[in-house]
């Protein structure tokens, strides 16, 4: 097969716990690029979080916020925002139930709380650095929400026919969960991406280990489920790779031939 797009999800992907990135991981996106192939980042973080990353890998394209925004390098191609009345909703159903959230905009990352202890907890192990309480005024400029101190058996309390909540893929953190629109979501990025780039699905491979990259996953020709990836998630992917601390992404292009 002849391919000509990779995209890679970061957290549990390209980075490993620790926040630092296997040699085997650089070098595998090195040879991946030496053959002309565009590579993506493709992740639920918001894009103002990983420009340190994708400049560390020479990767200049991107989906961020699940999905909701993303880039051909200077080019623009989805910009969702969340509707105000999900907003309302969530800030709502969130202060009854305990819970804190964060939401994104295209440069900063706003929160409920900033003294919660499961606010500093999540700060931390992503290393967030564009931090500040939410305000109304940006109601209309959310890209993403993550919501915080939420039980299993609440994430049905965010939930639609259109929304579903993805469990943050990160021990220690499975209290926290994404909010997943049908609308907007990874797997409509690549699509449009795709169309863009004249890039059939089977001429593209994508990488993950969450159920926030179902869709992605679902969406191109060749996949990879990280070893290390949510249980649900394998059945999504056509391959299952060795985990993010094992040089998953590595051995996965290995066994397509990509990398030696």
């Amino acid at each position: 097969m002849n391919y000509k797009i990779l995209f890679l999800d970061i957290d549990g992907t390209i980075l490993r716990a620790d926040h630092t990135i296997e040699a085997s991981t650089k070098d595998a996106i090195h040879q991946v690029k030496e053959k002309g192939i565009e590579i993506f980042i493709a992740t639920g973080r918001p894009l103002h979080e990983v420009y340190d990353i994708a400049e560390a890998l020479h990767i200049g394209s991107f989906i961020g916020y699940n999905g909701a925004l993303a880039k051909y390098q200077d080019k623009e191609i989805v910009n969702e925002t969340i509707d105000s009345s999900t907003i309302h909703d969530y800030l709502a159903t969130a202060k009854k139930h305990g819970h804190e959230m964060v939401l994104y905009t295209s440069s900063k990352n706003t929160f409920t709380s900033m003294d919660a202890p499961v606010v500093k907890e999540f700060i931390n192990y992503f290393d967030l650095k564009e931090n500040e309480w939410f305000r109304s005024d940006v109601i209309n400029d959310i890209l993403g929400i993550t919501i915080m101190n939420v039980k299993e058996n609440e994430a049905s309390l965010y939930e639609t026919e259109d929304i579903y909540l993805s469990q943050v893929n990160v021990e220690g953190l499975k209290h926290s969960y994404d909010v997943i629109q049908n609308r907007v979501n990874k797997g409509r990025a690549v699509n449009a991406i795709l169309k863009l780039l004249q890039i059939h699905p089977d001429e593209a491979i994508a990488f993950g280990d969450g159920m926030n990259d179902k869709e992605m996953l679902q969406n191109v020709g060749e996949s990879f489920a990280m070893g290390n990836g949510h249980p649900d998630l394998f059945q999504y992917a056509k391959r299952r790779t060795s985990s993010v601390m094992d040089s998953g992404i590595f051995n996965g292009l290995k066994s397509i031939g990509l990398v030696k």
